[in-house]
């Protein structure tokens, strides 16, 4: 059924730290406001480049699933689990890859990208140029329709719809489908069927989008409607057959402009991070210790922000006044380094003091953690099962 459903994920690999919080958490508390959200703990995607060390997925599955809670992820507004938690993933996964076309799986770009950046790792392995195809599987399974992704991710919900696409086509065909969906337009009543069969023909004969999505509307709002007969209406509207899986749509974020104490982008490979329950006095001394500009060798040399790391920083913690002042203290040595650094310093800190906190009362009850995740686990288990149930069945793999 279409929904508005929204599903992302991240991987235990490692301590999370501010780039996570300002790329992805933040973004994902305000979702949780907005659509039902499934968030999971992709352990089985960690292991497609982590197979060699998995006690560093067992370390930090936990932890991560704190900082996100931390952070404000609400688990009574959300759905957390674990991916391996709820088989139903591989299963899926292992089905589709028998209509996946080989040559869809190796022109993904970040298949070739991630290899040579991780040359380090033997990722010619079957799991890691399926990665693309479990995402595909974590997608589809949930039937979300909203992936929030950054620009380089696009390709995967790309492939992930030509997925949906190739699998609605060939299994999408049940006997009599026609007539099936004849009968279900009729259950519409007179004046939804009109309307209904006035916005098929309208995209049908002249593309027009607008119309899927008032059909679709107009769908969702019909309650005599089984899952089945919903889910005729929506391939009989685009031409096809039966709509068993959802297309979903690449949800656009920001990407995350927070630099790390070197300057470049933060990343654990580049080892310039602030973890997000990283003690104080850690924090003070990685941002006091910080690389400025080069030409500014004593107090009273002039500088330049902009071959400044820490300058990079004010762009994401200070307000227009202060960033002023920055500018102009800089460049006429007005303000030295460990000035221009202290602001800073106590901005990270005010930001990571209350999720320090939060995340205090989930260290100290590790059993409420888990608690969270097994409710998560069953009901992530019971909306992927009543997918996979379908799935089966127009396989060919429905016994009883």
């Amino acid at each position: 059924m279409f929904v508005d459903r929204v599903l992302s994920g991240m991987r235990p690999t490692g301590a999370l730290h501010l780039g996570h919080y300002h790329g992805v958490l933040k973004n994902w508390v305000e979702l949780q406001s907005e659509f039902e959200c499934y968030f999971f703990v992709a352990d089985w995607h960690a292991l497609t480049t982590h197979y060699d060390a998995p006690e560093v997925i067992g370390e930090h599955a936990w932890d991560m699933v704190i900082d996100w809670l931390a952070c404000g992820v609400d688990p009574s507004q959300t759905t957390l689990f674990i991916q391996s938690r709820v088989p139903q993933h591989a299963e899926l996964h292992l089905l589709l890859s028998m209509i996946t076309p080989l040559g869809w799986l190796e022109r993904v770009p970040t298949y070739k990208d991630q290899q040579e950046k991780l040359s380090d790792k033997d990722l010619s392995t079957y799991g890691f140029l399926g990665y693309p195809l479990l995402q595909s599987a974590d997608i589809l399974i949930y039937r979300a329709n909203r992936v929030p992704v950054g620009e380089d991710q696009v390709p995967h919900i790309e492939f992930t719809r030509e997925i949906a696409r190739r699998f609605n086509h060939v299994y999408g065909r049940e006997p009599g489908f026609e007539a099936k969906a004849e009968a279900a337009v009729k259950k519409l009543g007179a004046k939804r069927a009109k309307i209904y069969r006035e916005l098929r023909t309208k995209f049908q004969e002249q593309g027009d989008t607008a119309a899927v999505e008032s059909a679709r509307a107009l769908l969702e709002a019909t309650q005599n409607l089984s899952l089945g007969d919903r889910e005729r209406l929506f391939g009989y509207l685009e031409g096809g057959g039966k709509m068993i899986l959802t297309e979903p749509q690449a949800l656009l974020t920001k990407a995350s402009k927070m630099p790390g104490i070197d300057g470049q982008k933060m990343s654990k490979s580049y080892n310039n991070t602030i973890s997000l329950r990283e003690d104080e006095a850690s924090i003070v001394k990685k941002i006091r210790t910080m690389p400025t500009d080069p030409a500014r060798i004593k107090r009273s040399d002039a500088g330049d922000p902009e071959k400044c790391p820490v300058w990079q920083l004010h762009q994401v913690y200070s307000d227009e006044p202060r960033k002023l002042w920055v500018q102009e203290g800089c460049r006429s040595a007005g303000i030295g380094c460990l000035e221009c650094t202290q602001p800073v310093i106590d901005s990270v800190l005010a930001e990571l003091a209350p999720i320090r906190v939060r995340a205090q009362r989930y260290v100290e009850d590790p059993a409420l953690v888990k608690s969270i995740i097994a409710d998560g686990c069953e009901k992530a288990q019971q909306l992927a099962e009543e997918t996979m149930r379908e799935v089966r069945a127009v396989m060919g793999l429905k016994y009883a």
